[in-house]
């Protein structure tokens, strides 16, 4: 018995709907690929560029009761990226500084500008960082209402009996008429279902903003005026002019 027309046209809306499941299957892909890359960026900033200026004003300082200070300046509860053993690695030392251009008259010049230019840098990396993880939470709220949205469009009993038709005529083909068992279904429709967004990578850690080094240059001032007296500048020794 030949398919009647309504037949036809059942199976070409069912097809429209397939086509349709399939692109926006393929952009919600795209779209968690493209949120996976930047969240690697994320990460990237947080190590190379906010953790090597916070471990700069951290060697710095070097005595515990500053950088205490420090952090009490900032704001931060949490001393991020600090270990005791930093402040005295000449390993790190060296890794750290590396290419930083050192300006000043004088050694305490030097030092006071070494310790300000990490801190301005450090506001702009962390300010740079909160506002792309902002962006990144943002894109996973809408991929995932996006997702709920296309599902309430469209009809998804259409959609999987359509595709389930599709794998049970390919079985068939490959398995001598053997229809598949209800587990095997169940794993078609698992694996037909659109995935939502990777979850937030739980490197990424909440960070608070920091006041700009205008509005707390004079106690950071104080602070390093402190640190150059305990140690009377001793790390400029050896690094790079």
């Amino acid at each position: 018995m030949k398919p009647g027309f309504e037949d036809f046209m059942s199976i070409e809306i069912k097809k429209e709907i397939a086509e349709r499941y399939f692109g926006f299957r393929k952009m919600i892909e795209e779209d968690n690929l493209d949120l996976v890359e930047k969240m690697k960026c994320q990460i990237a900033i947080l190590e190379k560029r906010i953790s090597f200026e916070l471990i700069r004003i951290y060697i710095l300082l070097q005595d515990d009761n500053l950088i205490q200070e420090f952090m009490k300046l900032t704001g931060w509860e949490d001393k991020l990226f600090y270990e005791p053993y930093i402040t005295e690695s000449e390993t790190i030392r060296k890794k750290v500084f590396r290419g930083i251009r050192i300006r000043g008259l004088t050694r305490g010049g030097r030092f006071k500008n070494l310790v300000f230019d990490a801190y301005d840098r450090l506001t702009v990396h962390v300010e740079h960082y909160r506002a792309n993880l902002e962006e990144i939470e943002t894109s996973r709220e809408t991929i995932n209402e996006e997702i709920k949205l296309f599902y309430r469009k469209n009809d998804i009993g259409n959609i999987m009996g359509f595709l389930r038709s599709i794998e049970s005529s390919c079985s068939s083909e490959n398995t001598m008429g053997i229809r598949p068992d209800a587990g095997a279904a169940d794993t078609f429709e698992d694996k037909m279902r659109i995935a939502g967004p990777p979850p937030i990578d739980p490197e990424l850690v909440d960070i608070p903003p920091l006041p700009t080094l205008p509005n707390i240059r004079k106690d950071l001032k104080k602070l390093v005026d402190k640190a150059f007296k305990l140690h009377r500048g001793k790390i400029l020794t050896g690094l790079a002019q």
